[in-house]
């Protein structure tokens, strides 16, 4: 009884902890001082506890600036993320495309949000925030039927149970107004 017990806890636990190390984070960014306390295009970095510029940290991961990027425009501070955005080492990271196109879509021109997440999935199909943001954009279009065959992608993808899905099936179900 208690071996079942342990055996399904632990596969309760395995898939939200294979997203939550990936680019397909299984949650919402939480806030940090990176939004509280740091400015323009600094973040905070954890080892030294100041605001450091994502441009000439070299103490900075692109994992570190994607985490800031996430956080700032989830919080709806475009102009930081995008700032953030550019200090990338790797330009094709296909999570800093991802971003320029959920920051693209929020500050309105949809046609570039659009191209932002295609070129993230021709680097990464199985990319399913970029899918999640995309079917979200397609819902304000109008166009549900684009926006479902994203969450299928999303689910044939592995990634029923993640955040990625949970948006997208939130819009889906609410509109477009519920969007990510």
């Amino acid at each position: 009884m208690l071996r079942t017990a342990l055996l399904t806890s632990t596969l309760l636990l395995v898939p939200n902890f294979a997203f939550a190390v990936g680019s397909n984070d299984s949650t919402p960014p939480t806030q940090t001082q990176t939004s509280s306390d740091c400015e323009g295009t600094q973040v905070w970095d954890e080892k030294t506890e100041t605001c450091v510029d994502a441009e000439k940290s070299s103490a900075l991961t692109d994992d570190d600036r994607y985490n800031a990027v996430r956080e700032l425009a989830y919080g709806g501070a475009y102009a930081r993320a995008l700032g953030i955005l550019d200090t990338f080492e790797n330009a094709l990271d296909d999570r800093r495309l991802t971003y320029l196109g959920f920051v693209s879509r929020k500050m309105g021109d949809m046609d570039t949000g659009m191209s932002w997440y295609q070129a993230a999935l021709d680097i990464n199909p199985d990319n399913l925030l970029a899918r999640s943001y995309m079917g979200q954009a397609y819902l304000i279009r109008g166009n549900a039927m684009a926006a479902s065959e994203q969450l299928r992608e999303i689910r044939a993808r592995g990634g029923r149970e993640t955040w990625a899905a949970r948006s997208l099936e939130l819009a889906l179900r609410n509109g477009p107004e519920a969007s990510y």
